[in-house]
């Protein structure tokens, strides 16, 4: 049975989007890593003031350009699955389109009465970082290779990073810049400062909200903190599990995690 060339341009496609064994799957899991990154540094630039007056149009222009490639990245990963349900209301799936509407949506809402609702709809972008999570198994190959107790060092610090990120941007748009949160990087100084429970006093959240979530991460760094090392080694001890090699995502319902020796879906019955 020949094989149209639409099919064949959507199982390529497929490939290079949902796996990592080929050249092209790794070289564009390396492009998404860069432009997350990317973005989100455009979001911290674009929210200090002296930055942001001087630099506004370039980091508008860059911000169209990575909205627009995130843009065609979701059509295309919709596109190349049988079943784009599967894909859209998954957690990744969710975590892709709060990475690609926020830009879009400011411009519809914008107008001074709306404000407020615009800097939060362009806070959104901070998400992109999320999806950071889904190469956590990409990178399992080359965790292999390190020592267990640097894997489990760096898991600690990636996950003490995200946190800081997100929390440190939520405190931004909570809180005042009289109250000394003048930007994100700022503010996520402040939450590294306030979750190692280390608490220099030079910053402070003055508002009921803001005091409510100071009080939610100072509670997160002690549970994060004084946990003996002993109790995390066991924790981490029962949670391991063997990896597989097999980055293959299936092309009809979307779920990955297949064993090495796998021929069908494990979940749909679908080949891969």
């Amino acid at each position: 049975m020949k094989i149209s060339f639409k099919t064949k341009l959507k199982n390529q496609l497929h490939e290079i989007i949902y796996e990592a064994d080929t050249p092209m799957g790794k070289a564009f899991d390396v492009l998404l890593v860069f432009l997350i990154l990317f973005s989100v540094l455009l979001v911290m630039l674009e929210s200090i003031s002296n930055i942001d007056l001087k630099y506004h149009n370039l980091l508008l222009k860059l911000e169209w350009v990575v909205t627009i490639f995130f843009t065609l990245e979701y059509i295309a990963r919709v596109l190349c699955i049988e079943k784009p349900k599967k894909y859209i209301f998954s957690f990744y799936g969710i975590i892709d389109l709060l990475a690609t509407i926020p830009l879009y949506m400011s411009y519809l809402l914008a107008g001074s009465q709306v404000l407020l609702a615009l800097r939060a709809f362009r806070l959104l972008r901070i998400f992109r970082i999320l999806k950071l999570v889904s190469f956590l198994g990409e990178a399992s190959v080359l965790k292999q290779a390190l020592k267990d107790s640097k894997n489990k060092i760096l898991v600690f610090i990636y996950v003490v990073i995200i946190l800081c990120v997100i929390m440190g941007t939520l405190m931004y748009l909570i809180e005042d810049s009289e109250a000394g949160f003048t930007s994100i990087p700022m503010s996520i100084y402040w939450t590294i400062v306030t979750l190692t429970t280390v608490g220099y006093g030079d910053i402070a959240p003055q508002t009921p909200l803001g005091q409510l979530v100071a009080s939610l991460i100072m509670i997160m760094g002690y549970g994060i903190i004084a946990v003996p090392t002993g109790i995390v080694t066991v924790a981490f001890n029962k949670q391991k599990k063997v990896v597989s090699l097999n980055t293959q995502s299936c092309q009809n319902c979307g779920v990955e995690d297949h064993k090495d020796s796998a021929v069908y879906c494990y979940n749909c019955a679908n080949p891969l």
